[in-house]
């Protein structure tokens, strides 16, 4: 791990999991760290993986995903589902998908609750892309 001033720790943890905020959002979960993409100060610390502070990393989004689907109701994960029930269609798997997707039993109240809240959400479309993806940029 390079610490302050240029120095080296050899002595260093193999981080592969660490609590990550979603600052906007008000919420922390403990994800996987998948990969070092960018460091300002050199890319050897990139090529490394080497975890130091402002450090961009690859993390894995689905902590973050069930969250949002379990606050707002929204589902990130999904480009469009008139495109999903096409292609199922189309392989001949439509009882299978009637199993599948059958929704959690949820009352009214939080219904509601999640309704409300998703009226008044936006995100943003680099966000909805990386969920997409499976992986968030995230800032050390």
């Amino acid at each position: 791990v390079r610490g302050r001033g240029g120095n080296m720790k050899y002595r260093a943890l193999r981080l592969d999991v660490g609590n990550v905020a979603w600052g906007s959002e008000n919420c922390t979960k403990k994800v996987r760290i998948l990969d070092v993409v960018y460091n300002a100060s050199s890319n050897e610390l990139v090529r490394t993986k080497t975890l130091c502070k402002n450090a961009i990393i690859q993390i894995d989004g689905q902590p973050f995903k069930q969250w949002y689907l379990r606050r707002f109701g929204v589902d990130l994960g999904r480009k469009g589902k008139g495109k999903q029930q096409k292609e199922k269609k189309e392989e001949g798997e439509e009882k299978k998908e009637k199993k599948e997707e059958e929704p959690e039993k949820r009352s009214k109240h939080v219904v509601a609750k999640q309704a409300a809240r998703a009226a008044k959400q936006k995100l943003d479309s680099t966000l909805e892309d990386q969920f997409q993806s499976g992986r968030l940029l995230a800032c050390i």
